[in-house]
């Protein structure tokens, strides 16, 4: 019966229930659009950092992170590779790499870069290089002297495929080396820093010009998920040794982004919060316009014999129907609008000096995390059904007398 007079009542006023529902709605739609736009940032930020030479674990020389010149390289990777061998997953990738800071000119620019030797073809499977390249072509181990750079800073030296670039840098003798290198390819990433910062050379060439024989910089590992990284690293911390060898996650080499996504968790959280602030207003005050309306019948009923909680318990019925009306639709609203930009995603290439500021790509995928569709839900609803107790106790109060003197 409870159920029935609920489902009756909320239509007795028809204009009144689709404001509330309108304000329902509106809430769990943002929460769930604004907070896949928040993890879509969020996972964009992890997986940039990732493919942009970080992969999810490094190895490295124990001084390479805190001074990554050419004295701090590894001049005998095979104990590594025979570590990697056995102690990583199946699925897992990785390559070398020869990594130094350098300079690089024309006839008219000089800058400083971050110059890279990579094993081509192991390279391309684990970092963004792979599937950069927009002109020329990808490098292969027999160009010893090509490069490939990216789009911004072919843009910055006024240069274009198949001119020469000179590559100066200290080798391990101390003495200053310098090669010239003929442009092959030119690579777009998603942030413009990344395409000014790093120009791409073959390992060989990378080894000579720096007299490293067969020795390397770092090893990056690209693991099957991001959540294996921390067992991993453990394992090959207890196979290399520590004096040798410096094994890092990509949390420790990236802790602006680990900390960014800890910001994000707050923010997201935050913004439910907010948004059901707003809304819970909205549903006390127009619970309360109906109780008030309601008074002479409620009054009717206390007099034919119906107990304060019933009249309670009605009330609260009538904003379960709203909140769960209002909770479906807003989810099935929230859902469509993540699928409407899930194929181009939000182009903020007008802001593109903003989001490069905070590493962000220039076009941002919405995500959805079951994680947060449930708590927003979780909100709405029981913080609704908490709000809904004022007009309910409100209407069971009156007293019979009152409520038929009332006009």
């Amino acid at each position: 019966m409870f159920f029935q007079l609920g489902w009756r009542n909320i239509w007795r006023n028809r204009r009144r229930t689709l404001v509330i529902l309108t304000a329902v709605i509106i809430g769990v739609w943002s929460m769930i659009f604004l907070g896949a736009l928040m993890r879509g940032m969020a996972d964009q930020f992890v997986s940039n950092g990732i493919k942009t030479l970080t992969g999810h674990i490094q190895v490295h020389h124990p001084g390479y992170r805190d001074d990554p010149v050419v004295e701090n390289s590894m001049p005998d990777p095979s104990v590594v590779e025979a570590a990697l061998t056995k102690r990583l997953p199946p699925d897992a990738q990785w390559a070398h790499r020869v990594k130094v800071d350098a300079v690089v000119s024309n006839a008219r620019h000089s800058t400083g870069v971050t110059m890279v030797g990579i094993d081509p073809p192991r390279e391309a499977a684990i970092s963004f290089i792979g599937g950069a390249i927009t002109e020329g072509r990808y490098l292969e181990d027999d160009d010893p002297y090509g490069i490939m750079v990216g789009q911004a800073l072919a843009d910055k030296f006024e240069t274009k495929l198949e001119r020469k670039l000179v590559l100066m840098t200290q080798d391990t003798e101390g003495e200053i080396a310098s090669r010239a290198f003929r442009i092959i390819g030119i690579y777009r990433a998603e942030i413009e820093a990344t395409e000014k910062q790093f120009v791409f050379v073959t390992m060989s060439a990378a080894q000579e010009m720096l007299k490293l024989h067969n020795g390397i910089s770092e090893i990056a590992i690209l693991l099957p998920v991001h959540e294996a990284a921390d067992k991993v690293a453990g394992a090959l911390r207890t196979e290399l040794p520590a004096a040798e060898y410096e094994v890092n996650t990509w949390q420790e080499i990236l802790p602006m982004v680990t900390a960014i996504l800890k910001i994000y968790d707050f923010f997201i959280y935050i913004w439910f919060l907010v948004v059901f602030i707003a809304m819970g207003f909205g549903i006390v005050n127009t619970a309360l316009m109906a109780v008030f309306e309601r008074i002479r019948e409620f009054g009717l009923l206390k007099a034919l014999g119906m107990k304060p909680r019933w009249i309670i318990q009605e009330v609260i019925i009538e904003s379960i129907y709203l909140l769960i009306l209002g909770i479906i639709i807003g989810n099935a609203a929230g859902f469509l609008s993540v699928l409407a930009l899930s194929a181009n995603g939000i182009d903020l290439s007008a802001l593109a000096a903003g989001t490069e500021y905070w590493g962000m790509s220039r076009v941002i995928y919405p995500a959805i995390l079951g994680q947060d569709v449930i708590v927003a839900n979780l909100v709405v609803f029981i913080l609704g059904l908490v709000v809904s107790l004022y007009p309910a106790v409100k209407a069971a109060r009156f007293t019979p007398v009152e409520a038929l003197a009332h006009t």
